[in-house]
């Protein structure tokens, strides 16, 4: 029997692009267009111009000649750029769309989530959709009632249970969705940057939740821009680049290369983007863990491939929970094309024990730069391991001392 989920040879995907389009017609518009269409396209013909799909300008390869096989129970990666094909990948693998070339052969039932509340029928209840969505996946209704409980336990939705979907905010979509994408026991589980709608603590549960569907041997295709998900999570990585597969092996090595691809400025992907990251101690360790004394540096490399006249930059540090705790910005950057570091240097850190999440954003004149967000984890430690971590003691770790005495 063979332990290939998904084998694709020669994948590619062709796309018309049209010169011209209309986003804003009215309805008048559009019963004129219907009116006087024939006769154009007779006006056309009559001159020998191209009608209908021959009409369309420009093609674009959205994927080219791909080709890679993943193994029962892998849990692959697939990062690159927007536009790089990563989502036009998934779609096919999903059936949504079929390729112009090649073929994918998969080998088992795909749960997909590639956009938020995707499957959902808006005007169903959340325990309706959940039905919908198992028996578009093939499930009996004996298996879906058999997993309802825990659908419902992991999306945190009971009390929206029996509300219509279209009420439900974009976190309460994503939560339902992907509960019911990773519940209902595809073998092969395909997502699609969808956990960035979450909160950072749902999204760890989400992250565990793919760790445990590859542990029961389910197979696991994720796209995501955020690489430290990608590195937790996956053992492969894929590196898609203009449709085209860049780099397929190691998912350390693939997010080396694709972090690295960034460094030549003549590249003509790379746009402003925050690429690597580097914390330092006092002792100029290089540690995954800092401790709350001493000074801590965070050092950031930034790629310009167009001149910052008046950037803003900010950095925010939060916990699991998603409460901001601090944050730190500079104003008036001025930087023309190149290699930059940012260096934000702590005198100290006192953070009480727990994981926390580093958020970078980046302005110019007051428009939002697009960045590639490598945002790593920051675990912080106490050498004094009697140091209260209960949640009503909150996040920050102040010397305090206290007696109790008889006055």
């Amino acid at each position: 029997m063979t332990d290939i989920a998904i084998k694709i040879e020669n994948l590619s995907k062709k796309y018309l692009i049209g010169a011209q389009s209309s986003q804003y017609d009215t309805f008048r518009d559009l019963l004129m267009n219907g009116l006087t269409s024939p006769f154009k396209k007779m006006r056309d013909i009559i001159r020998g111009l191209p009608t209908g799909a021959a009409g369309l300008t420009e093609t674009i390869w959205a994927l080219k000649d791909i080709s890679f096989d993943v193994k029962k129970g892998e849990i692959v990666g697939i990062i690159g750029r927007n536009g790089a094909g990563k989502s036009t990948l998934l779609k096919i693998l999903s059936r949504i769309t079929e390729p112009t070339e090649g073929y994918a052969d998969i080998y088992g039932r795909v749960g997909s989530l590639l956009e938020v509340g995707t499957g959902f029928h808006p005007e169903l209840t959340g325990r309706e959709n959940i039905y919908l969505n198992g028996s578009i996946l093939g499930m009996k209704k004996e298996e879906i009632i058999r997993k309802f409980d825990e659908i419902i336990a992991f999306a945190e939705i009971e009390k929206f249970l029996d509300t219509p979907v279209k009420h439900f905010s974009s976190g309460m979509y994503m939560r339902l969705a992907f509960a019911v994408a990773a519940h209902l026991e595809p073998e092969i589980l395909v997502i699609d940057e969808v956990l960035a709608v979450g909160d950072i603590e749902f999204q760890k549960k989400c992250l565990g939740k793919m760790g445990d569907v590859a542990a029961e041997g389910r197979t696991v295709l994720f796209v995501s821009h955020n690489m430290s998900q990608i590195r937790r999570l996956c053992t492969r990585g894929l590196w898609l680049k203009n449709g085209k597969c860049v780099y397929e092996g190691s998912v350390e090595d693939a997010i080396s290369s694709y972090q690295l691809s960034f460094l030549n400025n003549n590249d003509t992907e790379a746009d402003s983007g925050f690429i690597s990251w580097r914390i330092v101690n006092s002792k100029h360790e290089k540690p995954h863990t800092i401790y709350d004394e001493g000074e801590v540096e965070v050092e950031i490399i930034l790629v310009v491939d167009k001149p910052i006249l008046n950037g803003t930059f900010a950095l925010v540090l939060q916990p699991s929970d998603g409460n901001k705790i601090a944050g730190w910005g500079e104003s008036g950057i001025k930087c023309d094309t190149g290699t930059y570091n940012l260096n934000c240097r702590f005198s100290t850190f006192p953070l009480r024990p727990g994981i926390y999440q580093w958020y970078v954003s980046l302005w110019d004149g007051g428009k939002k730069i697009d960045v590639n967000n490598l945002y790593p984890e920051l675990v912080v430690s106490c050498k004094d391991h009697s140091t209260l971590k209960e949640p009503w003691a909150g996040f920050l770790n102040i010397p305090c001392s206290i007696q109790v005495y008889k006055p």
